[in-house]
């Protein structure tokens, strides 16, 4: 099977812990800088919010190794895989919408996955309740909607003979507020907060790396509506205005910006 086979294969279906875990180390960069400037010395609860297959649960465990960790995902492929990773920790087939903890937190952390949830006013202030006095809710976003990578996906999705199908994904990517929108919802509800963005470059192996990057994530909803020759036709498209857009290197490696925004909050 060749490699673009393997990309199309992979990204059918529920979300795939092998091809997210694929660039695990590049991924797990974000959780890392966010985890470092968390101001607790020893939380005795933490929920990992979109935890995926445990990577950064288990960060979590590294850094706090006393903590009860509670891990929640909505992918029962991801969170299979985490509790074979972590097994002293607890999770959960649950979503951020549905995220009602039993006893308050001293730890939000939700690496990667608020992006998916809507109504950030509203969300980010839920999440600030439920932390006592003291608590910290961690958050990092990718902030790359309006990269050329993903404005080529919604161009794609509106140009090809699925766009009545995935219209709805279009309209649906909506972008991360700025970082002053932030400031001014979880201000209130806060003794501390910092917020930062941070661009980070990632050196992936030419335009199939790029495809096989967002095939684990931000592609997903684009792929899923499409029957498999669909998707074949979609990657391939991708793949070639990738190739436009992103000049390789001399070594044949394309070098992707990716802006992320990082919030920590202090109740």
């Amino acid at each position: 099977m060749n490699e673009r086979a393997a990309t199309l294969k992979r990204a059918r279906g529920d979300w795939n812990p092998a091809l997210y875990l694929k660039f695990e180390g590049e991924r797990a960069r974000a959780a890392r800088d966010l985890l470092a400037q968390i101001p607790l010395q020893r939380p005795a609860l933490a929920y990992d919010l979109g935890c995926g297959p445990g990577n950064s649960t288990e960060l979590l465990h590294r850094h706090f190794p006393s903590t009860e960790l509670i891990g929640l995902d909505t992918s029962e492929a991801m969170l299979a895989h985490a509790r074979k990773r972590l097994p002293d920790a607890h999770f959960l087939r649950e979503s951020v919408d549905d995220f009602r903890p039993d006893h308050a937190p001293d730890l939000i952390f939700a690496n990667s996955v608020l992006q998916f949830t809507p109504d950030h006013p509203d969300l980010f202030a839920r999440l600030m309740s439920y932390l006592p006095r003291g608590g910290c809710l961690a958050v990092q976003m990718p902030d790359s909607a309006r990269e050329a990578a993903h404005a080529l996906m919604r161009m794609i999705a509106v140009d090809g003979p699925w766009r009545t199908r995935l219209m709805p994904v279009v309209k649906s990517r909506a972008m991360i507020a700025d970082a002053q929108d932030y400031y001014d919802w979880l201000s209130p509800h806060c003794a501390r907060l910092d917020l930062w963005r941070t661009t980070y470059v990632y050196r992936l192996d030419g335009a199939q790396g790029v495809v096989d990057w967002f095939a684990g994530s931000a592609l997903r909803p684009f792929l899923n509506p499409l029957t498999e020759k669909e998707r074949e036709a979609f990657l391939a498209a991708y793949r070639r205005e990738i190739i436009k857009e992103y000049a390789p290197r001399a070594d044949g490696m394309i070098l992707l910006p990716y802006p992320r925004l990082f919030i920590v909050a202090v109740r």
